[in-house]
């Protein structure tokens, strides 16, 4: 009898033993099966992504980077393996890389002195983007100075040179009272652009691809000159500009176009809220826009009938078709739900445009 408690206390120490392994292989296996997941390709399939390694990034910022172009699974095995591997001397440049690819065929591409496709770097310009915006951006990219940007971009005698190339610069462009007089003409879109090109050839890199646009809808534009939309072209960038503001997607572009077009036909004030953000130019929320319609500016279509006096921000392909091919219909109001997804509500009537404010703002 005197030997029982031993063997229990044995059995228990076993089984307490048996659990521990069974946890330190459970674990095991788990922490295993989550490095291999991360050193193998993101997509089954392939999908090329083009990406920049910015120059001077270190290796956690190059990491962070291949990471938010969804091309590797986890940041932090990535900086741990690239070490082991010793594949940490990354290169500066433009990079195509494929989702299909490992992580280690990735690290490879990037530090090969030959992997990059090019040694220009990336502008983004994204729909919405003011002209301040874009002169940081290429400020970031180059080593021009924003206010010398912008200080070209309100340049006369530069606007009367780029309408000698680029017909969609109009004389309407040079109005004066503008913010930015080339807002609404530097175009949203992924550049490839060389650190030395001077502020012109950035700019003209830029307004190209507006040029190209106006030219594939130059037949839409054309007949907004007429009846019943009567717009110039440059009347067409400013309401695109607006309608971009205004809107997030292209079916609600359509229709919030048409708005405009219905409210400038009665002769009422458009009362978007959007050209208050613009008047301001400067506020930390939204509702500052709301809350000033009296503010004297000529941007401010609460106070001043018609457009604005010139665009307030620079749009997409889709919000400029919107503008050409808007959606019949015969709404006067309209709110954006901007609590839920920015879907955008219409009304025939104020009563239900308050009742639809009352719904989705409230």
């Amino acid at each position: 009898m005197k030997n029982k408690k031993p063997r229990k206390t044995q059995q228990v120490l076993r089984i307490v033993v048996l659990v521990f392994l069974v946890g330190v292989l459970a674990t095991g296996l788990f922490a295993f099966n989550f490095v291999i997941k991360s050193i193998n390709p993101v997509a089954t399939k392939s999908e090329v992504v083009t990406m920049e390694i910015a120059k001077g990034a270190t290796l956690d910022a190059s990491i962070q980077a291949l990471y938010d172009a969804k091309l590797i699974n986890d940041v932090m095995i990535a900086k741990y393996y690239a070490r082991y591997v010793k594949l940490t001397a990354i290169k500066a440049g433009i990079y195509r890389l494929d989702k299909a690819w490992t992580l280690k065929a990735i690290l490879l591409k990037i530090n090969d002195p030959a992997g990059a496709v090019s040694t220009d770097v990336l502008l983004t310009i994204v729909p919405g983007d003011w002209a301040r915006d874009i002169a940081k951006k290429i400020a970031a990219k180059t080593n021009h100075d924003a206010a010398q940007l912008l200080a070209l971009w309100n340049d006369d005698a530069y606007i009367d040179e780029l309408s000698k190339t680029y017909s969609v610069i109009t004389a309407d462009v040079k109005k004066s009272g503008t913010r930015v007089k080339l807002e609404g003409y530097l175009f949203p879109e992924t550049y490839f652009i060389r650190a030395d090109w001077s502020m012109k050839k950035v700019t003209e890199k830029l307004i190209a691809q507006t040029q190209s646009v106006y030219e594939k809808h130059k037949v839409e534009f054309n007949a907004t000159k007429l009846a019943p939309h009567n717009l110039s072209t440059h009347q067409v960038f400013i309401l695109a500009s607006i309608t971009q503001f205004e809107a997030s997607k292209e079916a609600d572009m359509k229709n919030v176009a048409q708005v405009f077009y219905n409210r400038l036909k009665q002769n009422m004030l458009l009362q978007s809220s959007v050209t208050i953000c613009y008047a301001l130019y400067d506020y930390t929320d939204w509702r500052a826009c709301e809350s000033n319609p009296t503010i004297d500016s000529k941007y401010n279509t609460y106070k001043y009938p018609g457009l604005p006096i010139g665009p307030i921000t620079n749009s997409s392909e889709t919000a400029i078709n919107a503008v050409l091919n808007p959606t019949p219909n015969d709404y006067l109001y309209f709110i954006a739900d901007i609590y839920g997804d920015g879907t955008v509500y219409f009304a025939k009537t104020f009563a239900e445009h308050e009742a639809n404010v009352k719904k989705y703002l409230k």
